[in-house]
């Protein structure tokens, strides 16, 4: 059945996966006392590591051709980045899984106005049920009187980091007519590396092993994330692609649920449903 998929929906898949399990890493660490600019910068190392010794075995320039655009990647990307493991580290897994994939809605609007491309009924449809979604999500519950809900600075933070990945991605998709997958790849941790440690200062914590191996396999699944990320966006329309890594929320629900006993709420649940029955219909619209 994995084979009937689309090229760019099966890298998109592995993405996901590798994303998820990189969120759950970020988690972790964050709870071992790891500053989140120390994750950010840990896992830039292992990513520029793996990137430029892929770019080597393929015998081509790590510089790339369009320099200044990717640049652009890499600066967009490196400050959606550490919104994103800022909202992670300080909401459940599910629900801040759910508030950064609100991306597609900016990335099929950058992509209408930066490549020209048409958006589809069915991504439309997919946009408007995932925004819904997140309504749903980020509802505040009344319990005992008093007003409970996700953290407003966590919301900003996941939203910024959202129109960030956005922006991102849609550049990634015009980096992949003019240079390599594992150049474009390499520039997020180069330039992801000097930010996060001018940013982290004098708050650097030594990390124990069990925090050392955490932030190990944070590199090593963010860079799984990443190959199937740019192969999905080189594969797919911007704005389509995106669509299905909503199947994200569905693995870091589980993960929540395994490893930090998180039991998602009622409306999360809702929420979810919503966005997963989006990807669903966009999925299944072309088929």
């Amino acid at each position: 059945m994995f084979e009937l998929l689309a090229p760019g929906v099966r890298y998109m898949l592995l993405s996901a996966i590798g994303f998820a399990l990189m969120a759950a890493c970020v988690k972790a660490a964050a709870i071992e006392g790891i500053p989140i600019l120390e994750i950010v910068a840990g896992r830039a190392i292992i990513s520029l590591v793996l990137s430029y010794l892929d770019i080597k075995r393929k015998r081509i320039s790590v510089w790339g051709n369009n320099k200044m655009l990717l640049a652009a990647r890499g600066s967009v990307g490196a400050l959606a980045l550490i919104c994103v493991f800022y909202a992670v580290s300080t909401l459940p897994l599910a629900e801040a899984t759910v508030l950064q994939y609100t991306y597609p809605a900016f990335t099929a609007l950058i992509a209408l106005w930066f490549l020209k491309e048409r958006i589809q009924l069915a991504t439309i449809i997919c946009i408007g049920m995932s925004l819904l979604g997140l309504l749903l999500m980020v509802r505040p519950d009344f319990e005992g009187g008093e007003i409970t809900g996700l953290p407003s600075l966590s919301i900003a933070a996941a939203l910024l980091g959202a129109l960030g990945s956005a922006v991102a991605y849609v550049i990634v998709r015009r980096l992949s007519q003019t240079d390599d997958v594992s150049v474009i790849i390499f520039y997020f941790p180069l330039i992801a590396l000097p930010v996060s440690l001018v940013l982290l200062g004098n708050d650097f914590v030594m990390p124990g092993p069990k925090a050392l191996f955490l932030l190990l396999l944070v590199g090593i699944f963010t860079q799984i994330g990443q190959i199937g990320l740019t192969k999905a966006m080189a594969a797919e329309k911007a704005g389509k692609a995106v669509a299905y890594a909503y199947v994200q929320v569905i693995f870091s629900a589980i993960l929540g649920w395994l490893f930090f006993a998180e039991i998602p709420s009622s409306w999360t649940l809702l929420g979810g449903g919503m966005i997963i029955a989006g990807a669903l219909i966009n999925t299944l619209y072309k088929r």
